[in-house]
């Protein structure tokens, strides 16, 4: 696990302006002094010639013609070599200054090789892992010919109503900055004239994952130090680690759309962060100003320029009111001027004005895109993010020798196995369950009936399906899908259900209120259960789910998201053994919506229930405990892990001094093992209410049976400074009690002092 080294991360977070002073481009002046008005204003449009999956409703038009007329900055929903070279072409030999275009894409959680869905890479707390995954997605994705990726999103949420939870890292900021880190460098590695990376793009500032009502698009309101403590970091830690390109959200902060927001982009990105790159909207963002009440199109793109938006998506509000609004003197040419720069100094850094076709290489789809190695890591990463909730009777893993009966309407589905966001994959390579089961255990008795339909709403299923049938009502009638499954149920020694959401029921514009699994299973389940065979559910989301009955059922839960092109081989290896899950939750689950938002950091209030019992005028609920149904950091294993109690090397810790907090961790199981070892603090006193628990580092390490390692963690000041209430990134001398355990679920068991 690399640690985020929080002095440099989160360095000039506080009240300090920062703007480094760039070196100018020899290349980059040259061309800008060329360049006529309109040619700088058309470097700030990206257009797309549609053919790939929109986030909104607007294709561009004429396209051609507007590069010939250098009009265009860049383009998305182009690939493979020889489209990206044509055009290329059309922008180098057919417009004036024939500059190049940048290529983009939505790589989000991998490219023809998908890789699951980046909450349940989350779930994986391995770094590396995750890091490898995006080299690899850029490996592909520009042997396809992009260069400039709409990735990662590294949105905080804490509302799993909200479909996007899905693309992100979950609800802590200190996990979700280290993973930020992980994928930044990975596309974007350490030379990004290198023809195998490409430009990472960090989404969307800010404050996306906070919609009112878990609603996507929604209003976010919140304070300053909420901000800056729980859900800014992320982006930061992406700007720290050299990211190209930022991307604006669609929501405003403090009444302002954030494409339109000073504070946001010039203020705190470029003064207090120091970003030196440029700043693109996201799909026709700057004209929804007009409905977030804004002004007209002329006023939103004037707005949105001298707020610090660099280019525009798909919306072309700058290609047609820039121009009138100089001409007015509502925006100057310096500021236009500047904008441009920032777009050329990108195609710079990606080597694209040296050699316009780096990423025209016809030999390389062959040799770099989903190969047997790619596939491979697949399938790795997918066992990694799998998170065993509950094994009832060591149901699982399943013997290779039993009958098997596998049932549900996952169990032999091609089309949702790749997750939501994964428009550049193809389904149609993925691996179904019972392929995956067939090939893992080939000598097993495994006989397959759907059971039941994702859900019987055709209403419900026709907005699912958008995209392309994911959810398909079969001609049969449920009854006689439950019947045919309850025969084949009967006849086995174990019962394998795959069931849960379709990969379209979460993700983008797929906010839901009723979060449990739908209906159409949930009945399923209830009678598979019935038959008094063993149960294991292999449960498929892109989001947590309310899945409190089916927590008191006798039967284990595995949790498998989204797996990805190897969905079906990854889960089979789990299942059957050959793998030990090791996955842990980035999201706490809830009991029911009505806990909403239920997370682990949550402040403590003046009134705090004392226990799980309810006490009349604490902060408490009538119907149900506090607690979530399964924690932050929660997963089991296969094996069994004991801890130790936690040490500080030292009773106090100095400002230039750290200390050691570490425990002892035990493999008391048969099996060999993988677990996340998890250090989380509280600050007994500080000036701005603390949070309950605070995750400040963590290690994943694998233990043999009977083996014991003593896991230690560095601690320095830096690991425990926060923005207090003038946003100063500090920390306060004092009390801090900590504890190491597997999950944030534990109690403290020491503490240490910090002294001046």
């Amino acid at each position: 696990m690399r640690k985020i080294n929080l002095s440099v991360a989160f360095l000039f977070f506080m009240g300090l302006s920062y703007l480094q002073a760039q070196e100018r481009i020899p290349q980059v002046e040259a061309l800008l002094e060329k360049m006529t008005l309109e040619e700088k204003i058309g470097q700030l449009n990206l257009l797309t010639p549609g053919g790939g999956v929109a986030t909104g409703s607007v294709v561009s038009e004429d396209v051609e013609a507007k590069i010939k007329a250098g009009q265009v900055g860049g383009v998305f929903g182009v690939s493979s070599p020889e489209r990206v070279r044509q055009a290329q072409e059309i922008a180098v030999k057919n417009s004036r200054l024939g500059i190049p275009l940048l290529i983009g894409s939505d790589v989000i959680h991998g490219y023809k090789t998908t890789f699951p869905t980046p909450l349940g890479l989350s779930s994986s707390w391995d770094m590396e892992l995750i890091k490898e995954t995006a080299k690899v997605a850029a490996k592909e994705a520009t042997a396809d010919g992009i260069n400039w990726n709409f990735s990662p999103m590294v949105d905080i949420s804490r509302d799993p109503r909200w479909g996007r939870v899905a693309e992100g890292a979950g609800e802590d900021a200190y996990l979700g900055s280290q993973i930020a880190i992980a994928m930044v460098e990975g596309y974007q590695q350490d030379d990004l004239t290198q023809p195998q990376t490409m430009m990472a793009t960090v989404k969307h500032l800010a404050l996306y994952g906070a919609p009112e009502g878990g609603r996507d698009y929604n209003r976010v309101d919140m304070s300053r130090t909420k901000m800056f403590n729980e859900y800014l970091p992320p982006y930061k830690a992406a700007v720290d680690a050299g990211v190209g390109s930022v991307m604006t959200s669609f929501n405003d902060i403090d009444g302002v759309p954030a494409s339109g927001n000073k504070w946001l982009l010039t203020d705190l990105l470029r003064e207090r962060w120091g970003f030196d790159g440029f700043v693109v909207s996201d799909y026709t963002s700057v004209n929804e100003m007009i409905a977030h009440g804004m002004g007209d199109l002329q006023d939103v793109s004037a707005m949105a320029l001298k707020a610090g938006l660099d280019m525009d998506m798909v919306g072309e509000g700058f290609l047609t009111t820039l121009k009138k609004s100089v001409d007015e003197g509502r925006v100057s040419e310096e500021e236009i001027t500047t904008a441009a720069r920032r777009i050329l100094e990108a195609k710079h850094k990606l080597g694209l004005l040296d050699d316009p076709y780096r990423y025209s290489d016809a030999s390389r789809p062959e040799k770099d895109i989903l190969t047997a190695g790619n596939r491979q890591l697949a399938r790795l990463a997918a066992t990694q993010s799998f998170v065993l909730l509950k094994d009832h009777n060591q149901v699982l893993p399943v013997s290779k020798k039993a009958k098997i009966a596998l049932i549900g309407p996952l169990a032999d589905d091609q089309t949702n196995m790749l997750g939501t966001w994964a428009p550049t994959g193809d389904f149609k390579l993925s691996v179904p369950v019972l392929e995956g089961f067939k090939n893992v255990a080939p000598k097993a008795k495994i006989t397959y009936a759907k059971g039941a339909n994702i859900t019987n709403d055709t209403a419900y299923a026709k907005k699912v399906n958008v995209f392309g049938p994911k959810v398909e009502i079969s001609n049969r009638s449920p009854e006689k899908l439950l019947q045919e499954a309850l025969k084949v149920a009967k006849a086995a020694d174990v019962i394998v259900a795959v069931v849960g959401e379709a990969s379209e029921m979460s993700g983008e514009a797929a906010s839901r209120t009723n979060i449990q699994i739908p209906e159409s299973q949930k009945r399923l389940i209830r009678e598979l259960v019935a038959t008094g065979k063993p149960v294991a559910l292999v449960l498929m989301s892109g989001r947590p789910l309310d899945i409190s009955e089916e927590m008191e059922m006798p039967l284990s839960i595995l949790q498998v998201w989204h797996p990805g092109v190897e969905a079906g081989n990854a889960i089979a290896d789990v299942v059957f053994g050959d793998v030990n899950p090791s996955g842990k939750l980035t999201m706490s689950w809830p009991r029911n919506v009505g806990q909403i938002p239920v997370y682990y950091g949550e402040r403590i209030t003046g009134r705090p229930a004392a226990s799980e019992e309810f006490e009349k005028f604490k902060s408490n609920y009538l119907d149900v405990v506090n607690s979530p149904l399964l924690p932050f950091g929660y997963g089991l294993s296969y094996t069994s892990f004991e801890y130790g109690k936690s040490k500080a090397s030292s009773e106090n810790l100095r400002a230039n001094e750290e200390i050691i907090i570490s425990t002892t961790v035990t493999n008391t199981g048969k099996k060999v093992g993988k677990e996340v070892v998890q250090l989380y603090i509280h600050d007994k006193v500080r000036s701005l209410t603390p949070p309950k628990k605070q995750l400040i580092a963590f290690k994943k390490i694998e233990l043999k049976p009977g083996e014991s390692m003593t896991v230690e963690f560095p601690v320095t000041v830096e690991d425990l400074k926060f923005y207090n209430g003038s946003l100063e990134y500090v920390y306060e001398p004092g009390e801090f009690d900590f504890f190491v355990a597997g999950s944030s679920n534990s109690d403290f068991d020491g503490t240490f002092t910090v002294v001046e």
